[in-house]
C-alpha cells in the first residue's frame, strides 16, 4: 500500500462530493460538497482542495450500470476527469467503479436519522467516502493503484 493522502470525487450534475483519507490510507472522511452546475467554478474549487490537501492521487467515481456498461453519465464523468487531470497535473487522476455508492450512502444516512432533503449534500460527501474506502481496499488487496489512470491531455 502506497503511503499518502488521497482525494475522492463523486461527480454529479448538481453537486460534487469530496472526501479525503489520512496519509496511511486507513480512514476516509468527508471534506465538502462542491456545487456542480458551474463546471469551471467546480474545477477551480477542486484545484484549491488538491493544493490544500496535497494528495498522491485523486480518485473519481465512474458511474456504470449494474451490468458494468457505461452510459451518458459515465461519458460526462470521463470528460470531467480528463479536464480535472489537466488542471491538477502532475497529481494523477484515476477512475474507479462507483456502482451502488450513492444508494449505500443514502441508506446509511437514513439509518442514522438524516432526512433526504437536508441530507442531499451530505449524501454526495458520503458517496465520495465510500468511493475512497473501496479504492483503498482495492489497493490493499491487489497491491496496485485502483481503477484506471486518466490522461491529462493538454
Amino acid at each position: 500500500m502506497r503511503r499518502g493522502r488521497r482525494i475522492a470525487v463523486d461527480v454529479g450534475d448538481a453537486r460534487i462530493g469530496v472526501a479525503s483519507c489520512d496519509p496511511d490510507g486507513v480512514l476516509a472522511t468527508p471534506v465538502e460538497t462542491v456545487p456542480g452546475r458551474d463546471v469551471p467554478a467546480a474545477h477551480r474549487r477542486l484545484r484549491q482542495i488538491v493544493e490544500e490537501y496535497e494528495p498522491i492521487e485523486v480518485v473519481v467515481g465512474l458511474p456504470r450500470s449494474l451490468s458494468g456498461r457505461e452510459g451518458p453519465a459515465a461519458t460526462k464523468v470521463r470528460a470531467f476527469a480528463r479536464e480535472m487531470a489537466k488542471g491538477i497535473a502532475p497529481v494523477p487522476v484515476r477512475l474507479v467503479d462507483e456502482r451502488m455508492t450513492t444508494v449505500t450512502a443514502t441508506q446509511g444516512l437514513r439509518a442514522s436519522g438524516v432526512k433526504s432533503k437536508k441530507g442531499r449534500s451530505v449524501i454526495d460527501q458520503a458517496a465520495a467516502v465510500i468511493i475512497l474506502q473501496n479504492a483503498l481496499e482495492s489497493e490493499r488487496v491487489s497491491g496496485n493503484p485502483p481503477g484506471e489512470g486518466v490522461e491529462a491531455i493538454i
